[in-house]
């Protein structure tokens, strides 16, 4: 049986196709273990976080291109080659997860030293398990020990990789690190793949399952706001405009804020946990000690968050460093509000300039919803939360199967794909795989262009509303094979 003539337009499927249609895909070449686990991954659920540390120049970097099977992290045989913390993504026994390459950590250093150190304890922190690779040929340092200490602290599960162990005779070198204390050393060879086999299933016995969503909340909790933007934008004058009182330090100087402040605040008769954060600055890796630091707390921040309300300061014309700060929130799926503050100030010029600015640079989020405010005086506030609870309504919006295939049905009838070498790719069927971002996967005969999924994702808009929040859109191709006898 053909799938496309038993059912023809897409929109003939409704939930109770599902099954049936499941079936078919099978026979027609869409492996239903394939399409499951496509599913799953197209969840984007929060993958299970493995940080590598270590002292300078042990393997750091050539063990993750071992563990994800690919030469991307940058090797050199010098120590401080990596200076910020890169992240990958790894496959082992069917299992996916994150690797998190660092920089080398030292004891007692100075200047970007000291921020490679600080990005090295923030991987930890993240962490949900940890590698440490000790150079088993110099056996274990004062720096190792150090480290050791560190890794105690944190109580995060710690596997030790006992590297540069290329024959027999290291193995005896490996031996002596069960004296660190972690347990048993795993001779490795990172550079010729020895032992990483038995190193990485230990990894999967550390590291937890993937959860089904990104995003735990227990019922009833305060939803997480975080308030990110350049430095001396005004986001603690915000924070301590809707908590009605001076909760955060304000200052002309930027930079003022480096941690994160928690503030459970009342407002629009609702409790909301906002996040004041530290300003991103421009050129991150260049930063040093605590600006450093703050830049990675401020993306922590946003990691824990649902919704993002990005401050613009709209006396000044966008700035690079504005419309990559809203990728970031884009990127990491969180609903998105944009404030435009310091409004009280503008004059009629600006604003007409502004309003240009942002028709040219902000296109690609003109679901946001957008709030003119100024955390001085307090003008507007009061359409901040409803800003907030729009968002955070289409972010967590889910369309029924039934109801999206009528839909894709009808799209793809009014505006096919256009023909690319003599065939004309089809949308068999679709589902929206997850919510907070709503994330869909498209099942179809051919491969569709970039432009033609834009497209999608526009209607889907149009028709659905998500304001407020990012779709992401996946397609699933599969090439027809022989039907089974």
């Amino acid at each position: 049986m053909d799938i496309e003539n038993e059912y023809g337009e897409v929109g003939a499927l409704d939930d109770a196709d599902y099954a049936e249609f499941m079936e078919l895909a099978a026979e027609e070449g869409f492996d239903l273990d394939e399409v499951a686990g496509d599913l799953a991954a197209a969840g984007h659920g929060p993958l299970p976080v493995l940080a590598v540390v270590g002292r300078p120049n042990v393997g750091k970097s050539t063990l993750v291109n071992r563990i994800i099977g690919r030469r991307e992290a940058v090797v050199e045989d010098r120590p401080g080659v990596t200076r910020d913390r890169v992240t990958y993504e790894a496959d082992w026994n069917g299992r996916r997860f994150k690797v998190v390459d660092t920089g080398g950590w030292e004891q007692d250093v100075l200047g970007i030293d000291a921020s490679v150190a600080a990005q090295a304890e923030f991987a930890i922190e993240a962490a949900d398990a940890v590698v440490f690779v000790v150079d088993a040929k110099v056996g274990s340092t004062d720096t190792d020990e150090a480290v050791v200490k560190l890794l105690r602290r944190a109580g995060k599960p710690v596997v030790l990789c006992a590297n540069k162990v290329d024959g027999p005779s290291g193995e005896a070198d490996a031996a002596m690190l069960w004296n660190l204390g972690l347990g048993e050393p795993y001779p490795v060879s990172s550079l010729h793949g020895r032992g990483t086999g038995d190193l990485l299933d230990a990894v999967l016995e550390a590291l937890p399952e993937a959860p089904m969503q990104s995003f735990g909340n227990a019922v009833g909790g305060p939803r997480r706001v975080a308030l990110i933007g350049r430095p001396n934008v005004g986001k603690s004058s915000l924070l301590n405009k809707v908590a009605g009182e001076e909760r955060v330090v304000v200052n002309e100087m930027a930079g003022t804020t480096r941690d994160p402040v928690d503030e459970l605040i009342e407002l629009g008769g609702k409790t909301w946990k906002f996040v004041d954060t530290a300003g991103i600055r421009r050129r991150v890796h260049l930063q040093e000690g605590a600006d450093y630091y703050a830049s990675l707390r401020t993306a922590a921040a946003l990691e824990k968050a649902e919704v993002a309300v990005v401050l613009i300061d709209a006396g000044e014309s966008l700035a690079e460093q504005d419309t990559r700060i809203i990728s970031l929130a884009v990127e990491a799926g969180r609903a998105l509000v944009i404030a435009y503050n310091k409004w009280d100030v503008l004059d009629e010029e600006r604003r007409y300039y502004l309003e240009r600015e942002i028709e040219k640079d902000l296109v690609q989020v003109q679901w946001a919803p957008r709030v003119n405010v100024s955390a001085r005086t307090g003008r507007h506030m009061e359409k901040l939360v409803p800003a907030i609870e729009t968002a955070l309504a289409g972010w967590e919006t889910r369309v029924p199967t039934g109801r999206l295939n009528a839909f894709l049905g009808e799209l793809v009838a009014a505006h096919p794909h256009p023909i690319r070498g003599g065939k004309q790719p089809r949308i068999l069927f679709g589902t929206q795989a997850g919510t907070k971002p709503p994330r869909f996967v498209l099942f179809a005969s051919g491969f569709l262009e970039a432009g033609y999924r834009r497209f999608i994702e526009r209607r889907l808009r149009e028709e659905f509303g998500f304001e407020g929040t990012p779709i992401q859109v996946s397609v699933r191709v599969r090439e027809k094979r022989g039907r089974k006898k």
